[in-house]
């Protein structure tokens, strides 16, 4: 007849998690070849990390200038809108002008002291309807490291915005 076996009798011993048994470690750390690996993983962060610092402020400074060129491109947008708006008495190009320059005051981001970007209006003169206003929005963006290195090697960078509406 065919007796059942003993399972626990013939079990090879495990963790308690079912895994195998933990073997004994040898000091391999200390060996020649662990720590030529180690000298070479340094050497090589030491040649990229560089390189990942100036990636990473790049983006930072495009992400700058792209965003003071959509605060230039709105600051635009708002002075001609304020512009052509149907009022009495229409506003001045001098009080359009200073909707665009607050506009740019509390929205730019810069790194230097004096945020005044340049606005220039121009219209017709006879401020009807169907006539065009054109409001100019210019500002030479500074930047944080990166963009005044470009500056000092091939000029300011300018960003300008450009808005043309009709008045209502």
């Amino acid at each position: 007849m065919h007796r059942p076996r003993d399972l626990t009798m013939n079990r090879k011993r495990t963790s308690s998690f079912g895994q195998k048994p933990h073997k004994k470690r040898t000091r391999k750390w200390l060996s020649a070849k662990s720590i030529h690996y180690r000298g070479s993983v340094v050497v090589e962060f030491a040649l990229i990390f560089p390189l990942l610092l100036f990636i990473v402020f790049s983006i930072i400074e495009c992400s700058l200038a792209l965003y003071d060129k959509a605060v230039i491109t709105n600051a635009s947008r708002e002075a001609a809108r304020a512009g052509i708006v149907l009022r009495t008495p229409k506003l001045s190009k001098t009080q359009i002008a200073n909707v665009a320059r607050d506009y740019c005051q509390n929205n730019l981001i810069s790194f230097a002291q004096n945020v005044s970007p340049t606005v220039l209006v121009t219209d017709n003169g006879t401020n009807t309807f169907g006539t065009p206003l054109s409001v100019n929005v210019s500002y030479v963006y500074t930047g944080l490291g990166f963009g005044q290195l470009i500056n000092a090697l091939s000029g300011p960078i300018t960003l300008s915005a450009i808005t043309t509406m009709n008045n209502e």
